[in-house]
């Protein structure tokens, strides 16, 4: 009432006119008695009202009308998204994890789903289930039921896979302030992700534009099953007005807007300008929208104080309609923003122009500055974050795995997001629980990509929960959300069923409980106290002996395979490891290493029923070769394409370029990867196509190339790569062919001589089947054509899967990278997506077919996740690999197929739990080739 009556006149402000309009200028619905009303004062006081006066009247009413359901919205009995024919559903004998309760509610019980929407949740009545004539039931068996996965952050649809021209509608480059585009115009609904993501648990995503703009447009949520109108506009959750124009029913509340913006270095790239000239366009871009809100706002004042004379038309910009309506609080902002200088901009902005921003993505500094977040105007905002994808451009430098546990402790509320196709959103809940891995309390981990999303956009009064009257999209898992490779075994959006005849394996029964996880809070202290940057070189131990104790398993390797040689379930009771320079020198009971035989001089480390294993190897980045991915000048660079001209003049005839050459030591993602177990990296050459060169094993825990154990192996195998289109797939098989015919000359001459005398193994990045197929047939011709057999590794391999049998009896290779393999481009969109979609991964198809498989990664911050990945594998392919043969896959497997002839030693040592789970850590390193162990600090 206040804000309203600065639009009348004084002579209005008396109690009768009051109670005249009482019920027209609170912020509800307003009646047409009220504008007649109105129109009725105003006949006495004014002259020539306008015949169109009382939807004037309303439409200036209607803008202090704010955003969300009409009152009456949990009174429904039927979605509005409701398809007819959809059968009733009673999920029963479920764990419900319902978000209520800040994520503290779980109920043992039912969920009844009925014309799209959730109709009893808990206990429910027999007599209200007679009702249902027809009622579908699911038996639960007591497995985890949860909302549908919200994707807050998404360009499904917009940046659509496989990737194709044309099917990119990502980003617009016709200027910097575009807040009139919308990604609902690009949203292509053929995307091959969609189910994908649905597999995996995701119910709803905000499609955004990209980043390229400083406002790039507005962004649409939808839901993502699809309909039988088979339409774009057909997936938007509650539109915010009419899709073809900008009006929206005043008798009813708007409905929630959102919008992209960006800050940093994306803008100012795209557009060759300074973050000065982005942060001038955002203020020319809302000085624009405030003017017309203010020409708006005195318009209003006008019409409702009856001064229509001069009046004219309502003063609106379509263009600009949707910048003033965040200046009118009813959109919701998504503002891609990294660092602390950014951050402040948009905050002071945010101040200046008086609006609020919902939530700051990617966001990596942000645990660094959490009160500047605060100061914000309006609402604080929530901060969408990835778990461990950091350090890929200078703003993603001081990115940390602990800011989502250090933003919470700070209040600030934690979104977990895909990004997709940057990640693939079908493993959203993985972000979650690497967050609580790390720390994020598992209540606050699960809200990440459920509740918490569903608030910030605006639409938790029908998502993100599981209430009486809420959207019936709902989420059965194979074992507790946040355990590794969770699955679901069915999901539900608008009460319709998903997935047909899915494929879910039995997951052991620790799956089904809230992973215990590792106590990081030293590492999150240190990320503050050294503002993103801690040092993360282990310390040799001064002690030459160690005793692990509380020993649950032991794998060594014992030739080219890995045997468990330790399990406390055959023991009987808990393991000891003897380590003496290094060297494992007793292992078993306590009583079998004869402890008391030891001196005062032995350290000792309780691994609270941990693990030993050996350690991995990280393949498939440029890790060791590349600080930051993003800036050149970091890097080592990328090699010359002989395919497409010749060598520089200075190489002469071109030397084949080795890796060992380029590499760059102490680098954060190596020593991250140290600290994560894998202590060992094999990278080749960066190239632009074609010929990598000679690739090289390296420590990666290791401070310059000339200490001990820093090269393992100056060079591996060959390495090139196939499938560019310029020049054609068929000239690089043509240049393969000579090569592998001994046809060249000088260096590459040369190493195709080591290849051809099966000296060191060809690898080749690769992922289509049909070339796959052509170097199977080419490596018969050449075996035939010299006596000899060759050895051959494809990497990448997402559709290896379809030709297993005839890869296996050719005896050749496959690393898989990524190893959960998605349909990026046309040559890779053959996947082989494994459960609940297909009921093997390309791990199992692969093994049983005799092939040796190892698992590799695409960019070099992922190297810490490489045992969640062989873990993640053996989950999904239990019948096919052991414990061991799932290690195998990040470590000997490795070595054979990348040329490692020096044998790798090292052992690793996780404290509370396996290498299976989330509750176990790495806490040192044994290195018998350098003969010392190494601690993380807070077990030295």
């Amino acid at each position: 009432m206040d804000k309203l009556s600065a639009y009348l006149p004084r002579s209005t402000h008396s109690s009768s006119f009051r109670a005249l309009l009482g019920g027209v200028l609170l912020v509800t619905v307003v009646t047409f008695t009220s504008f007649n009303a109105i129109l009725d004062w105003q006949q006495q006081h004014t002259d020539r009202i306008p015949i169109n006066a009382s939807q004037i009247l309303q439409k200036c009413q209607a803008l202090h009308i704010p955003p969300g359901p009409p009152a009456n919205f949990h009174g429904r009995t039927e979605s509005d998204r409701f398809v007819p024919g959809t059968p009733s559903t009673l999920i029963k004998n479920a764990t419900i994890w319902t978000g209520r309760v800040e994520g503290h509610e779980a109920i043992v019980g039912g969920l009844l789903l009925d014309k799209g929407i959730i109709k009893e949740v808990g206990s429910i009545p027999t007599s209200v289930l007679r009702a249902y004539k027809k009622l579908v039931v699911v038996d639960a068996g007591g497995a985890w039921v949860t909302p549908g996965i919200v994707d807050m952050h998404s360009h499904l649809g917009v940046n659509s896979s496989p990737s194709l021209r044309g099917a990119a509608d990502t980003n617009s480059r016709k200027g910097l302030v575009l807040p009139w585009l919308r990604s609902l115009d690009g949203l292509n609904t053929h995307d091959d992700a969609y189910q994908l993501s649905i597999s995996g648990g995701v119910t709803t995503a905000n499609v955004l534009p990209g980043s390229a703009d400083a406002i790039g447009g507005q962004a649409f949520t939808i839901k993502l099953r699809p309909t039988s109108e088979r339409s774009s506009s057909s997936l938007v959750l509650e539109p915010p007005h009419s899709l073809n124009g900008t009006e929206f029913d005043p008798s009813l509340p708007p409905r929630w807007r959102q919008m992209k913006h960006a800050c940093g270095e994306n803008p100012s790239r795209v557009y060759s300008g300074t973050r000065m000239d982005t942060i001038w366009a955002f203020r020319e871009g809302y000085d624009t929208a405030r003017k017309i809100k203010q020409s708006q706002d005195a318009y209003c004042q006008n019409a409702l104080a009856g001064k229509w004379n001069g009046l004219g038309d309502y003063p609106e910009n379509l263009q600009w309609e949707a910048l003033v309506d965040v200046l009118r609080g009813r959109v919701k902002v998504h503002n891609h923003c990294y660092e602390a200088v950014d951050l402040d901009g948009i905050v002071r902005l945010t101040n200046e122009f008086k609006f609020s921003v919902a939530a700051f993505h990617h966001a990596h500094e942000t645990y660094l500055v959490p009160d500047l977040v605060k100061k914000a105007y309006g609402q604080t905002p929530a901060i969408a974050l990835f778990a461990t994808d950091s350090r890929y451009k200078r703003e993603a430098y001081r990115g940390s795995e602990f800011a989502p546990r250090i933003l919470a402790d700070n209040g600030l509320r934690v979104v977990m997001k895909s990004d997709h196709p940057v990640l693939d959103s079908r493993h959203l809940l993985f972000e979650a629980q690497q967050a609580h891995f790390y720390g994020l309390p598992f209540n606050l981990a699960l809200g990440s990509v459920t509740t918490t999303p569903a608030t910030v956009l605006g639409y938790d009064h029908r998502i993100g929960f599981i209430k009486k009257g809420y959207d019936a999209d709902v989420v059965i898992w194979d074992s507790h959300p946040l355990a590794l490779g969770a699955t679901p075994k069915q999901v539900f959006i608008d009460g319709i069923v998903q997935l047909q005849n899915p494929h879910v394996k039995t997951k052991p029964e620790e799956f089904q409980q809230v992973p215990k996880t590792p106590d990081f809070t030293k590492q999150a202290e240190d990320a503050v106290k050294y503002d993103g940057l801690p040092p993360l070189e282990l310390k040799e131990s001064v002690s030459d002996s160690f005793i692990f104790t509380n020993l649950s398993s032991l794998f060594l390797k014992q030739g080219n395979k890995i045997r468990e040689v330790f399990s406390v379930s055959e023991a009987g009771s808990p393991g000891v490891v003897v380590v003496e320079k290094g060297q494992v020198s007793c292992f078993g009971t306590s009583l079998e290493c004869q402890l008391g035989r030891y001196g005062s001089d032995v350290q000792k480390v309780d691994l609270d029923g941990g693990s030993i294993t050996p350690a991995l190897i990280s393949y498939g980045s440029p890790l060791g070769l590349n600080h930051i991915d993003q800036e050149a000048s970091t890097n080592d660079g990328s090699v010359y394409n002989p395919l497409s001209g010749g060598a520089p003049s200075i190489l002469g005839q071109g030397p084949v370029i080795r890796a060992v050459d380029g590499l760059q030591f102490s680098t954060r993602d190596a020593l991250l990867a140290y600290r994560a177990g894998v202590t060992v990296g094999v990278s080749s050459p960066s190239t632009s196509g074609f010929l990598s060169g000679l690739g090289t094993a390296f420590g990666t825990g290791i401070r310059h190339r000339l200490a001990d154990g820093a090269v393992l192996q100056e060079t591996t195998a060959l390495h090139i790569e196939l499938g560019s289109s310029s020049p054609s797939v068929s000239t690089h098989i043509s240049a393969v062919r000579r090569l592998l015919l001994g046809e060249l000359e000088g260096d590459l001459g040369a190493q195709a001589q080591r290849v051809i005398q099966g000296e060191i193994p060809l690898v080749i990045q690769v992922q289509s089947a049909d070339i796959i197929a052509t170097l199977i047939k080419l490596k018969q011709e050449v075996e035939a054509f010299h006596g000899t057999t060759i050895q051959l590794t494809l990497a990448g391999a997402n559709e290896a899967h379809l030709l297993a049998k005839e890869i296996g009896q050719a005896g050749i290779g496959v690393i898989l990278a990524p190893s959960r393999s998605f349909p990026g481009t046309w040559r890779s969109q053959r996947i082989l997506a494994g459960p609940p979609l297909t009921e093997d991964n390309s791990v199992a198809v692969l093994s049983a077919h005799n092939v040796t498989v190892g698992i590799g990664i695409e960019e070099q911050w992922a190297s810490v996740n490489l045992r969640f990945d062989a873990a993640w594998a053996a989950l999904e392919a239990k019948e096919t690999l052991s414990k061991a043969e799932a290690i195998a896959l990040a470590s000997v497997n490795l070595e054979r197929l990348l040329g490692v002839q020096t044998p790798i030693a090292d052992l690793i040592a996780l404290k509370g739990g396996s290498f299976f789970d989330f509750e176990s850590k790495v806490v040192g390193v044994i290195s018998p080739q350098r003969k010392v162990v190494e601690l993380l600090p807070e077990v030295a």
